[in-house]
């Protein structure tokens, strides 16, 4: 049970820092802790979803980061889009 609680808590960090990061990169600024992981988490979907179609290994957590930064940055640009 504890091992599902860790990897929770790591998966819910990881959503965190790629949120902040895409936040910062792309407009400015961060969204919130809640609006971060949100964000992180959908972009960590995404960007394996696309590492995984470029034939892109993600491994490690620096890759996991990256992965998941690279996709929130996406999806943060197509609802810039979007809302044009």
């Amino acid at each position: 049970m504890e091992g599902g609680l860790v990897g929770l808590l790591i998966f819910l960090a990881i959503g965190a820092v790629a949120g902040w990061l895409a936040g910062n990169l792309m407009r400015g600024g961060g969204f919130g802790l809640i609006g971060n992981i949100i964000v992180g988490i959908i972009g960590a979907f995404l960007g394996s979803f696309l590492f995984g179609l470029l034939g892109i290994s993600s491994g490690g957590l620096i890759g996991v980061i990256i992965a998941a930064t690279v996709g929130a940055i996406v999806l943060l640009f197509v609802i810039g889009l979007v809302k044009k």
